[in-house]
């Protein structure tokens, strides 16, 4: 923690400071842990400037060590002012202990300090419910901050064989029944849900989120689809919540890229707006979800790669699946609404999601999916024609484009002639 200046001082020399937060816990599970956060007691702003310490924190006291540029901050307290996560009134000063900026951390197993020597600080019992494989809050001050919901949900998935005290869950459940969670800002939930999306089992962050009833206000669209039926025949699972779950789940068993992972998440949407009467039958569900998918981006401001690929996929997923099925030219079309002629990369995540899709059924975990292979190839196949030759005939204008995909079309025909016939579904 201390690096000797040039002229001899050391920065800390004499202060108390501790590494406290996800480090400890990281650490003390084995964890690999790059980041360290550090909390100095008994400091001052003045006392951390006057030894070269630059300050940066906006709200409340955060420092730059002079040589190193690790990030330490003076302990605090803190007091609810207001709504949201940034309705807080913060004091910082000497007279802080360590024990009571411990006590203003979400979870038991962040509320942990290690000394100068190595030695264990555990006011709240953090490391019995490490051990336990137990997230439980600290105190009542966790209802303060609806941030910490988003923040326990991510640890959830983190951590995935570590359960969810009671206390904590009918904690949650009634800061969503007294409003707080609809004070959430939309970046910070991006922010927590992109975390949890990279996890190998991202569905326990939703499931979470439901079971305490702020996944119908942070994603009331993902929400709705819980209860929707699906004809049994193609979804074993009945239910289209569940299915979108076990999708997400897909893609990271696919080991996705986050845009993969999120358009899995939104691409059924529209089948919670099919009409009642036309249940479990969902068709024309890829159209109707364009739009609730398009309001979830705008809502979360969500990156625009993740964007467009979910509105690739939430409109043209079931064209994916029938691809045995289309006419060369509607296959050639479809590779230039995906814009799979110019970004190879962006068909190759289209269909990863579609594998996805179909692999997240029940009892259909592993099933093949040849449709991947052949419009992959198809994209190979045709996307070699150039205008060349057509230059050379005299052709010019709309008649070379034109030309060029006949070509396409002709090399997709051929392609599918000698591709081998797909397994019944």
């Amino acid at each position: 923690m201390t690096v000797d200046r040039a002229d001899g001082t050391d920065p800390l020399a004499g202060l108390a400071v501790y590494q406290v937060g996800g480090s400890v816990r990281d650490q003390l599970l084995g964890l690999e842990a790059p980041d360290r956060d550090y909390v100095v007691v008994g400091a001052s702003p003045e006392i951390m400037e006057a030894r070269g310490f630059r300050p940066v924190g906006r709200d409340f006291p955060v420092f730059l060590h002079p040589e190193t540029h690790e990030e330490y901050a003076l302990a605090r307290t803190e007091r609810k002012s207001g709504h949201g996560y940034r309705g807080f009134v913060f004091q910082a000063g000497p007279e802080v202990t360590l024990e009571q900026d411990l006590a203003r951390r979400d979870l038991t197993v962040n509320a942990m300090a290690l000394d100068s020597e190595g030695r264990l600080i555990d006011p709240y019992n953090g490391r019995l419910d490490l051990s336990q494989g137990r997230l439980r809050h600290v105190s009542d001050a966790f209802r303060e901050d609806p941030v910490r919901i988003l923040r326990l949900a991510r640890f959830a998935t983190r951590f995935a064989g570590f359960t969810v005290a009671d206390q904590t869950l009918e904690l949650c459940s009634q800061m969503v029944r007294d409003g707080e969670v609809e004070h959430l800002v939309p970046e910070r939930v991006w922010q927590e849900m992109r975390g949890a999306l990279m996890y190998p089992k991202p569905s326990r962050f939703f499931d979470l989120l439901r079971e305490i009833g702020a996944l119908r206000v942070i994603l009331p669209e993902v929400d709705a689809l819980f209860g929707v039926p699906q004809p049994a025949r193609h979804h074993p699972e009945i239910d289209s919540g569940q299915h979108t779950l076990m999708v997400l789940d897909q893609a990271a068993r696919l080991e996705a890229a986050l845009a993969v992972r999120f358009a899995c998440l939104v691409h059924d949407l529209g089948k919670a707006l099919t009409p009642p009467g036309e249940l479990p039958s969902h068709r024309g569900h890829e159209r109707r979800g364009l739009k609730p998918i398009a309001e979830v981006c705008q809502r979360l401001a969500v990156p625009t790669e993740c964007r467009e690929l979910a509105l690739k996929v939430g409109e043209f997923h079931l064209m994916a699946h029938r691809a045995f099925e289309l006419k060369p030219s509607t296959v050639e079309r479809l590779i230039g609404q995906l814009d799979g002629w110019r970004r190879p990369d962006r068909l190759a995540d289209f269909l990863l999601a579609c594998k996805a899709d179909i692999r997240g059924r029940t009892g259909r975990e592993d099933d093949p999916y040849p449709q991947a292979d052949f419009l992959s190839r198809a994209q190979l196949e045709a996307a070699v024609v150039s205008a060349a030759p057509f230059l050379a005939q005299g052709l010019t204008g709309s008649r070379i484009a034109e030309a060029i995909r006949r070509e396409r079309i002709n090399r997709i025909a051929q392609l599918r002639a000698s591709f081998p016939a797909p397994p019944p579904a």
